[in-house]
């Protein structure tokens, strides 16, 4: 049996699309409360191939809606260790599919500098600049009105990997650059202690590559969440909303509502 998140809401839908549709839908009213409450919104972005479908569902959705795109910054959980208009940065990835098609100002758009010479010092500019726009909560921290994941099929979110245990373990950086061993290659993250003080978290997962992992991550048995980094999102005074397609959910035992 799951043993179920305090605050989190599991959505188990039919497909790929409709998953997409109900993201949609929590984050265009996420957006819509977070500016009525605050004058303002902060969100986060994911990378990879997995959120494409969202963006563009998004951007049809948002086109000619109720949504105050002007009062919106946007950042990004992670980042690859290549330019902005490379084919594998998150940041051209949302450009292309979301950002060019929403009335968002680009002065309100803070892409990471993933191709930085030094990885590390690029990564203390950036939280410094979380720090200047994203309002702190009782313990210090910014917290985001959204911090939207993917995982991978090893369970990774953002750029915190199974192979980086001191990045999964840093409590005192919120943003860190670093070096990944198993890629070769250096990222840029958001760490745990960020993610988690976020208002909102949607972790959104499609696809069958990614059953097994989803099975691990909400079983109750210590040995399946080992070494599990999605097991680390836990937001300590925020919605934690789980997304997935009926593939992604098949071995967790879940079915669409």
């Amino acid at each position: 049996m799951v043993e179920p998140h305090p605050m989190r809401q599991t959505i188990v839908v039919p497909t790929t699309q409709a998953a997409a549709e109900r993201a949609t839908a929590l984050i265009l009213d996420i957006i819509r409360q977070a500016a009525e409450a605050r004058q303002g919104c902060s969100i986060s972005l994911a990378g990879g191939a997995t959120p494409r479908p969202l963006y563009e569902c998004l951007a049809r959705q948002a086109v000619g809606a109720d949504v105050p795109w002007s009062c919106v910054d946007v950042f990004y959980g992670d980042e690859r260790d290549v330019p902005e208009d490379h084919v594998e940065s998150n940041y051209h990835l949302t450009q292309r599919a979301l950002l060019d098609h929403v009335p968002i100002r680009p002065s309100r758009v803070h892409p990471m500098w993933g191709a930085a010479p030094d990885i590390a010092a690029a990564a203390e500019e950036y939280e410094r600049t979380i720090r200047r726009i994203v309002p702190a909560g009782e313990t210090g921290i910014p917290r985001f009105d959204l911090i939207l994941l993917g995982m991978g099929g090893d369970g990774h979110v953002a750029s915190l990997f199974p192979d980086c245990p001191e990045i999964l373990a840093e409590t005192g950086k919120l943003v860190a650059g670093f070096h990944v061993p198993f890629l070769g290659r250096n990222r840029m993250s958001f760490t745990l202690p960020l993610i988690n003080a976020a208002r909102n978290v949607l972790l959104f997962i499609t696809g069958e590559e990614k059953s097994p992992a989803v099975a691990r991550l909400l079983s109750d048995a210590p040995d399946a969440r080992r070494r599990l980094p999605a097991c680390g999102v836990a937001p300590t005074d925020g919605t934690y909303y789980l997304v997935l397609d009926a593939a992604a959910a098949r071995l967790a035992g879940l079915s669409p509502a």
